[in-house]
């Protein structure tokens, strides 16, 4: 290859990545997600240290800014595609999280534990493939990882919300069994069947789903 040629190739490349699609990621929604995911962390090692009413407190906290994000995001138009991605691995990190140290604590048992992890797990690997194989040439690491470059957009299955939210309230109810000695076993162990069942059937949907994902052309 001529030094022409190379020059050439250096200019196509440049002017394509200043073509390329670009957002602005820091947003209040997504300011709030990340806190979320700064909050998982605090909330295991309370549970680990048996300060249950802190740690609801702050699981509390850490849904009303997932409510917040969600609001503020639609009305005030601050969508963004990173929002699509980081807004799903924040509730996953916490339901990780939660779930890890509860099972610790004996209120979760394994078998579910591992059913919700199992599926988290898959969905987060999905994830690494399709940033992977969406991301616009040259793939290097930092572009890899570099938020503002949108290259597919997550779209959750609808049973994924709802198991979403009806792990979240697994989670806020096993809690409340910690520190407060409600709600009762019998409710607690069917709301724990019935997430078993969703968390299947929401993973399930990922697999069948066309429009789970949709990768963008720049």
């Amino acid at each position: 290859m001529t030094k022409k040629e190379d020059d050439n190739n250096k200019e196509s490349v440049t002017k394509k990545l200043k073509k390329e699609l670009k957002e602005n990621i820091y947003t209040i929604p997504n300011i709030l997600t990340f806190g979320r995911l700064v909050a998982a962390p605090c909330i295991g090692y309370l549970i680990l240290q048996h300060e249950y009413d802190t740690a609801l407190g702050l699981f509390a906290l850490a849904g009303f800014t997932d409510l917040l994000d969600g609001h503020i995001a639609r009305k005030y138009n601050m969508k963004t595609l990173l929002g699509t991605i980081i807004d799903p691995l924040a509730d996953k990190v916490l339901m990780t999280v939660m779930t890890i140290t509860l099972t610790m604590q004996g209120i979760l048992p394994i078998p579910l534990a591992t059913i919700i992890l199992g599926r988290d797990t898959g969905l987060v690997l999905s994830a690494f493939y399709y940033r992977y194989i969406s991301l616009p040439e040259p793939k290097t690491i930092a572009r890899y990882f570099d938020g503002s470059i949108p290259s597919a957009e997550v779209k959750p299955t609808q049973i994924s919300k709802v198991n979403t939210a009806l792990q979240l309230l697994l989670m806020g109810f096993s809690l409340t069994s910690l520190n407060m000695g409600i709600p009762s076993d019998e409710v607690l162990l069917a709301l724990q069947w019935l997430v078993g069942g969703t968390t299947v059937w929401s993973g399930a949907s990922y697999l069948f789903s066309k429009n789970a994902v949709r990768i963008l052309k720049q």
